[in-house]
């Protein structure tokens, strides 16, 4: 992917990291990754979306590689982070584009949808479903039903508890979270940590070469798990500032993609159910037999199913 330009902005207050590739009059598309991942995880749909006419923006979101990490936690509230995205459509000027996200670059994606009616035209998000704004802050509801079992996301609350085992062996913990096995939702007594009785790291999965791996390594040796941690530690900040947004539906054409082996899958159960009264304009797909990794699990399915969406669309 030699072909792929790097450019470091100054937006919301931040610099922002943003590959780009493609034409440059082709169509904007803007692909945003999620946790803990970076923005090579869209390796495989960058240089297939180039070659069909698209020219694509992948950021480092804040608090990732070569972006800025703040220091402060409101500093990774959702609005910011949507922020940073749309003065960078204001920098390149977009007034149409095409918005994707995995992962917690899906709900930045979703909340971009509802922020940007107008300028965002087609949303494709993976792995994260969207149901509107929930009655009360999520993390409330987790500490309900966690308050006996092991939640990752609980244990992430705490500021400093999870980065010092997390930034212990970066590449240890990456090579972790990438094997075919459920890191995220095991379980175990709430006391428990994140990689405590989870199986020493095996070989790396096909779609994950020692290179690819690289990559994330470098990404996370920037800034360490700080700023992506920090994501989760404005659940009820997300809600207050959200209030305005409560009952607002996607109206944008969207596709959404999830792995039938996802965990996510199981958590957001509920969410999957609900989510076509939120999202009218909706086409769903279930991947047999993948995981969260969904776009490099199943790469060139994932590719497909985008570019005959955004054929149609």
């Amino acid at each position: 992917m030699s072909d792929i330009q790097h450019n470091r902005i100054q937006v919301n207050g931040i610099e922002l990291s943003v590959y780009i590739a493609g034409p440059e009059q082709g169509r904007p598309i803007w692909l945003l990754h999620g946790f803990p991942e970076c923005w090579h995880s869209w390796r495989a749909q960058i240089p297939a979306l180039a070659a069909a006419g698209y020219r694509v923006f992948v950021p480092e979101m804040r608090g990732y590689g070569a972006s800025s990490a703040p220091a402060e936690i409101a500093d990774y509230d959702l609005l910011t982070l949507c922020g940073d995205i749309q003065q960078a459509m204001d920098h390149f000027g977009h007034e149409q584009v095409t918005m994707a996200g995995h992962d917690w670059g899906a709900v930045v994606a979703w909340h971009l949808a509802l922020l940007e009616p107008a300028r965002i035209t087609r949303l494709i998000t993976m792995s994260v479903p969207f149901a509107g704004r929930a009655r009360r802050p999520v993390i409330d509801i987790m500490r309900e039903l966690y308050a006996e079992r092991f939640n990752y996301i609980l244990y992430f609350q705490a500021p400093g508890v999870a980065e010092q085992e997390l930034n212990a062996d970066i590449e240890r913990t990456l090579r972790l979270f990438m094997q075919d096995q459920d890191v995220f939702l095991q379980k175990k007594p709430a006391t428990a940590t994140l990689l405590e009785g989870v199986s020493a790291p095996g070989a790396l999965p096909h779609w994950c070469s020692q290179a690819d791996l690289d990559v994330y390594v470098q990404t996370f040796s920037e800034h360490g798990f700080r700023g992506p941690l920090n994501w989760y530690r404005n659940f009820e900040r997300n809600w207050q500032r959200t209030e305005f947004l409560a009952g607002q539906q996607v109206r944008q054409p969207t596709l959404f993609l999830i792995g039938d082996r996802d965990p996510v899958g199981v958590f957001e159960a509920h969410t999957l159910k609900r989510m076509p009264d939120s999202v009218p304009d909706l086409e769903q797909q279930v991947l047999a037999n993948c995981g969260h990794w969904i776009q490099n699990e199943q790469a060139q399915r994932v590719n497909a199913l985008m570019l005959a969406f955004l054929a149609r669309t």
